[in-house]
C-alpha cells in the first residue's frame, strides 16, 4: 500500500551505494525511519535536517522499515539554507527532536507545531539569537508538561531572573530579550535538562556546542 504523507526530516544515514535510512517525523506516525534511494547529484540535499517534504511511502507488512518512494520539499526554505546561524539552529532543533522523541511515538498537535516552527525561523529576518530557547519552551509544552518558572526553579541557578522574563514573553517579545552568550548556553542547558527530566532520558545534544560558538 502507497501513502502520501507530508514529513518533517530530523537526520539521514548513507546506508550502502544509493541509499539512505531517513528519520522523520510525521503527522499520523509521529518519528518513523524510511529507506528511500538517492543518486549521485543532489539527493542528499532533499534530506537535510528540518527539511519540509511531501512524500510518498510504500507500507511493507514484512519490515518496520518502509519505503519513501518518492519525495519533494514542500517549502523551499530558502531563508534558512541561505545563513550559517540559521541552520545551526536547525541541527540544534532536529537533534533535540531526535533525541527526545521514540520510534513510533505520536504526540497530538506536535508535526503541526514543529512545521510552524521551522516555517517562522525561514521567515525570520534578525533578532533570532533566543529562537532556539523560545522552541525549547514552546517543545516542552507540545509534549505536555509547559514548564512554569516554578517548574524550572530546581534547574535555574543564577538564571532565574532571565527565565522568569523569558516565560512571562510572548513569542516575538522573547527574541528580543537580551542575553549574553554565556546566559544563552546556560539557559538552553536547563532547559534540555528539564525536558530530558520528564521524559526520562539523558539530552547529550552535541550541536549544542557548535551553538555556544556562534553566540559566545
Amino acid at each position: 500500500m502507497v501513502h502520501a504523507t507530508p514529513l518533517i526530516v530530523l537526520s539521514s544515514v548513507k546506508v550502502g551505494e544509493g541509499s539512505l535510512v531517513v528519520s522523520t517525523l510525521s503527522p499520523g506516525w509521529g518519528r518513523r525511519s524510511f529507506i528511500t534511494s538517492v543518486g549521485k547529484k543532489g539527493g542528499m540535499a532533499l534530506y537535510q535536517p528540518l527539511s519540509l517534504l511531501d512524500a510518498e511511502v510504500v507500507e511493507n507488512p514484512k519490515s518496520d522499515l518502509w519505503r519513501l518512494r518518492s519525495a519533494c520539499a514542500s517549502e523551499p526554505l530558502g531563508g534558512i539554507r541561505s545563513d550559517l546561524r540559521k541552520n545551526t539552529m536547525t541541527l540544534f532543533m532536529s537533534e533535540v527532536l531526535l533525541r527526545t522523541l521514540r520510534d513510533g511515538s505520536r504526540e497530538d498537535g506536535l508535526f503541526e507545531w514543529c512545521r510552524r516552527s521551522i516555517l517562522t525561523l525561514d521567515a525570520l529576518q534578525a533578532d533570532f539569537s533566543n529562537y532556539h530557547l523560545r522552541f525549547l519552551l514552546e517543545f516542552a509544552g507540545a509534549l505536555g508538561f509547559s514548564p512554569s518558572l516554578e517548574d524550572l526553579a530546581p534547574f535555574a541557578g543564577e538564571n532565574l531572573s532571565v527565565l522568569g522574563r523569558l516565560l512571562e514573553a510572548d513569542a516575538a517579545s522573547s527574541l528580543l530579550i537580551p542575553m549574553n552568550g554565556a546566559q544563552r548556553n546556560a539557559v538552553a542547558t536547563l532547559l534540555l535538562d528539564y525536558i530530558g527530566y520528564h521524559t526520562d532520558t539523558r539530552l547529550n545534544v552535541r550541536s549544542l556546542q557548535v551553538l555556544r560558538e556562534l553566540y559566545r
